[in-house]
């Protein structure tokens, strides 16, 4: 590859971006596959130096945070699609796209092969709440918490945000507990407990005027839970 001279014109933002997302995308290929990432094998196959993609991509750690969210918000999007496609009238957005998000999330075995191999780095990169991806899930459910709000009346007692990080989190310790607890991941104990919370929370809701709020039966079907992949 010909090194650039004092003249030849810096690539432009756009063609480091396109640069950097196809290392990405190549980069969370090579994941959902289970194969381990190795920065000289993705420049290999990017066709680049190993000190350009550094360059364009930044380490491996950084280069694995990208490919893991790229593979979060393709997941948090199926589960959402999948839910809606099914979703009875009057039933919560949140909890029946948690189900299907779960049930991804748990049966994926290019993320089971990274937790398998690399335990530290994985959950490092998995639940750090300055990162993208327990971030970006965060957001995505309360978003779902907000729009159940706007449309079925959910009340909860704490602020959506509160609410959608303690979803996660709780989500997180069952279906990574074989990293952080050395047990078997338990997607479904992870169902029941998210259920429970949004029962809890809805059952006991208060309107803003006091009263007591009474939702549809069908507002709590599809159980679920939403975790960080």
């Amino acid at each position: 590859m010909p090194s650039r001279g004092l003249f030849t014109p810096a690539p432009s933002k756009s063609a480091n971006a396109t640069n950097s997302s196809r290392c990405v995308e190549t980069a969370a290929r090579w994941l959902s596959e289970g194969k381990r990432l190795d920065m000289q094998g993705l420049a290999d196959e990017l066709g680049v130096s190993r000190a350009t993609l550094f360059r364009h991509s930044g380490g491996r750690e950084a280069v694995i945070s990208k490919a893991l969210w790229v593979l979060t918000e393709r997941t948090l999007m199926a589960a959402s699609q999948r839910w809606e496609a099914e979703r009875p009238e009057g039933a919560l957005h949140t909890l029946g796209t948690g189900r299907h998000f779960n049930a991804i999330v748990g049966r994926a075995p290019g993320l089971r092969r990274l937790l398998d191999d690399e335990p530290a780095l994985a959950m490092r990169v998995l639940t750090d709440p300055r990162g993208r991806i327990q971030a970006g899930i965060v957001s995505f459910v309360e978003a779902l918490l907000r729009r159940d709000m706007a449309e079925f009346g959910l009340v909860p007692l704490i602020g959506p945000d509160a609410l959608a990080y303690a979803l996660v989190r709780l989500g997180e310790s069952f279906l990574y507990a074989d990293v952080l607890a050395a047990r078997t991941p338990d997607v479904e104990t992870a169902d029941r407990l998210q259920q429970a919370l949004i029962e809890g929370i809805v059952h006991g809701g208060l309107t803003r005027t006091g009263a007591t709020t009474h939702p549809r039966p069908s507002q709590l079907s599809g159980r679920g839970s939403l975790a960080g992949l």
